[in-house]
């Protein structure tokens, strides 16, 4: 799933930022997540969107209520999910 969301994106030419372990990144307080949680708006495509807003809260830099949109790895398509990450 997540290579192929990945190729799309990278075929689109859109500009965006990939990370290999968002869970690592949490657990070690990673700075580059404070950024991402002050880069409203955002689109996130992980899994559930509980959960990433608890791995943001864990990191202590918790994702503002308006202008963030997670997209759901574990249920949505490939198509759905670079397609809701594409979208103007």
């Amino acid at each position: 799933m997540k290579d192929g969301v990945l190729a799309k994106l990278c075929d689109s030419g859109a500009g965006f930022e990939s990370v290999a372990d968002l869970c690592e990144m949490a657990a070690h307080r990673d700075e580059r997540l404070k950024a991402f949680a002050e880069s409203t708006p955002i689109r996130i495509a992980a899994c559930f969107p509980r959960v990433v807003r608890g791995l943001f809260r864990q990191a202590e830099c918790s994702l503002p209520e308006d202008g963030v949109e997670i997209l759901n790895m574990r249920v949505q398509t490939i198509d759905e999910v670079a397609e809701g990450l594409l979208k103007a």
